[in-house]
């Protein structure tokens, strides 16, 4: 239990909002070139932020129009299409009115389920590349969930934007800094929210840090650390995980940090960026690509098809990010060397830290704080998320432990997603975040082609970073009766 007096977070913040603020120079909406701190900082990320067309306005807290009923259509119906698929059916108030894959036998098998679960058939749209495109023009679709390979998730999201849709995509949103800007761009002039579905954002522990951060229990916040850390060697080399084995090609492409989302979200939202901070500069480094070369000889036949392929992205590839308040981010990606899981989840200011898959109670975590602890002594964090346990959690933890992927994550995202849109309110993830967090794909390609050479970020929000706001820090409400 903490013995530290609460501590707003607009008191904690307030100070270093306006000396961050000062200190980078920026005043208004509309700066798009928010000056990065340092001289040596590239400007090849920079000479890529647009003008806003004329016309063209922010986003940022605009919220949904009211639904009655969400009627969501999706788009990738592999491993994760299909079992989010039957999430978006469970969410109160929400219903699922078309599925779509460019394998028809995917959609026949996914509306067989739904309606063997009771639910309503979907339209059901699949057998060519572009069969999006046709679900798109049904007008009983009102939130696309895009869960295809990830060279697919941009044309796919902005043409569902073009259609008048809210979006929903699986990471990243885009791989190209261009792609990122156009997504921007294309939900301010439709109108329509973009999201990224990061469901790692509303895991239990990340949720309780984000509270604990912003209570002031680590005191000013300095430095935070992230990542997804899964041994997914065997998948990789599956002949049927990843269709057409989309994920391990990407590896035989670039060099890059491909998904780092999960663990740098977390902490890029305790930290306020696009709230009060923004992140600013992005230096890569990639260890050597040896992990699937080294499983393939060990434990793949020589008659697989990946004896063909050679691997060039990094075992390791970790972004040291620099935010314009002086906070550091480390962020890193590994999917190709053995080691148990860990999107690591640590966050630490001037008063103590928090470190996630570490601790050795159930809850994972260990903790550290002044003037609780002291002896140089980790305690373990289960006291700390009872009293800082997210109020999504302490709300619907049960129906997610039920019903959810992920240790419920899947749940608690696709459940406060419909309830933001039930409800009429502003997401908790915007365009600007989802831009932002997923920004690394690229920056990292750049910056390990300069031989690790800091790069700008770009401020997707074009100024509006300065201003304080709720986000995954929201409220409690509740969900809309379902008639």
């Amino acid at each position: 239990m903490s013995e530290i007096p609460a501590v707003s977070r607009r008191l904690v913040l307030g100070g270093t909002l306006a000396t961050g603020a000062l200190a980078a120079g920026i005043g208004s909406a509309g700066s798009a070139s928010a000056a990065p701190a340092r001289a040596t900082v590239s400007s090849l990320a920079e000479a890529a932020a647009p003008r806003r067309a004329a016309g063209q306005k922010s986003m940022i807290n605009v919220p949904f129009e009211p639904y009655a009923t969400v009627r969501v259509g999706v788009i990738g119906l592999g491993n994760r299409g299909s079992g989010m698929t039957t999430g978006w059916s469970v969410i109160p108030g929400c219903t699922v009115t078309a599925v779509c894959d460019i394998r028809a036998d995917r959609v026949k098998r996914t509306a067989d389920q739904l309606v063997a679960q009771g639910k309503p058939r979907p339209k059901e749209f699949g057998g060519s590349a572009d069969s999006y495109a046709e679900m798109l023009k049904r007008d009983d679709i009102d939130l696309v969930y895009i869960a295809t390979p990830w060279e697919f998730h941009y044309p796919q999201g902005k043409a569902a934007l073009l259609s008048g849709k809210h979006v929903i995509v699986e990471l990243p949103i885009a791989t190209e800094l261009d792609e990122l800007w156009d997504l921007v761009d294309t939900s301010e002039r439709t109108r329509k929210n973009l999201m990224l579905s990061e469901n790692c954002s509303y895991g239990r522990n990340e949720l309780a840090m984000l509270k604990m951060g912003h209570e002031g229990l680590f005191g000013d916040i300095t430095n935070g650390h992230g990542g997804y850390l899964h041994d997914l060697r065997a998948l990789l080399f599956s002949n049927t995980y990843y269709t057409d084995s989309w994920r391990r090609l990407w590896h035989t492409r670039s060099t890059a940090s491909f998904y780092a989302m999960h663990g740098l979200a977390p902490v890029a939202a305790a930290m306020d960026i696009n709230r009060g901070d923004r992140m600013t500069t992005l230096k890569a480094t990639a260890t050597a690509p040896k992990g699937l070369a080294d499983y393939r000889e060990r434990f793949v036949p020589k008659s697989h098809p990946s004896w063909n392929e050679t691997y060039v992205n990094g075992d390791l590839v970790t972004c040291a990010i620099e935010t314009a308040n002086g906070r550091t981010i480390r962020a890193e990606h590994d999917v190709s060397s053995p080691r148990p899981y860990s999107r690591i989840n640590s966050i630490a200011g001037t008063r103590g830290i928090f470190e996630d898959y570490a601790g050795t109670s159930s809850t994972g975590g260990r903790i550290y704080v002044e003037p609780d602890h002291g002896g140089h002594a980790w305690r373990d964090f289960d006291t700390y998320l009872k009293e800082f346990d997210h109020w999504l959690w302490k709300k619907i933890g049960d129906d997610a432990a039920n019903n959810g992927g992920h240790g419920g994550m899947d749940y608690v995202l696709q459940w406060r997603t419909i309830q933001l849109m039930r409800a009429g309110l502003v997401p908790d993830i915007d365009v600007y975040d989802s831009a932002a967090w997923c920004a690394p794909v690229p920056l990292s390609v750049m910056s390990l082609a300069a031989n690790g050479r800091p790069v700008a970020i770009p401020d997707f929000t074009r100024g509006s970073w300065v201003n304080l706001r709720t986000g995954l820090d929201s409220r409690d409400t509740d969900m809309p009766p379902v008639a």
